[in-house]
């Protein structure tokens, strides 16, 4: 069976994007080799992509562009061709090179991916996907960057969770530039 996992930064106070949306402070100036030679390898990885509509929106945005592409060029090179799959109510075609749009019951779908053949899924970005599927018991694994900033105020992956998500920490890796990855499996 596929597993589905989150790979997601956040905030020290514990949001996923600012206020509007931003994600400015997840993509910061100071460079550290060994932050960029993870966020490489990860991207190596494989396995489907899931996004929301917005994650989508902002992702085919960027990652197909000659900026994104000069600036990190194996990043760049996974997102554009590994499959993709949006989640929306409103998009009726992805023009993102590799991309499926899915519409109707978000959980079934997900039901419906992990049971088929292929690598693992991981959802990134995509809050409300997120807290969907986590309340439904869907999530197999939640990789967390902690970034060292503080917004104050935002929108956290979790918003509209409404019973409690029991977690186990199963990985734990600090970077020199003050990000620390955190592993958890779901509770069974």
């Amino acid at each position: 069976m596929r597993k589905l996992s989150v790979f997601n930064q956040v905030t020290l106070d514990g949001y996923f994007a600012g206020v509007g949306g931003d994600i400015g402070w997840a993509h910061r100036d100071d460079r550290d080799a060994e932050w960029d030679a993870f966020v490489a390898e990860n991207a190596r990885s494989g396995g489907t992509l899931l996004f929301g509509r917005v994650t989508y929106e902002l992702m085919a945005g960027y990652w197909p562009s000659k900026q994104a592409i000069e600036a990190n060029p194996v990043v760049a090179e996974r997102m554009n061709s590994l499959p993709k799959i949006v989640f929306s109510k409103t998009l009726t075609r992805a023009a993102w090179k590799n991309t499926k749009v899915v519409k109707g019951s978000l959980p079934a779908a997900i039901r419906k991916m992990k049971k088929e053949p292929g690598k693992d899924m991981a959802i990134l970005g995509s809050g409300s996907i997120v807290a969907q599927l986590a309340q439904e018991g869907l999530i197999d694994e939640y990789k967390i960057v902690v970034n060292p900033v503080v917004l104050g105020q935002g929108r956290t992956m979790f918003s509209g969770i409404e019973e409690k998500l029991g977690l186990k920490l199963t990985k734990t890796r600090p970077f020199r530039n003050g990000n620390v990855l955190l592993c958890y499996a779901a509770s069974a």
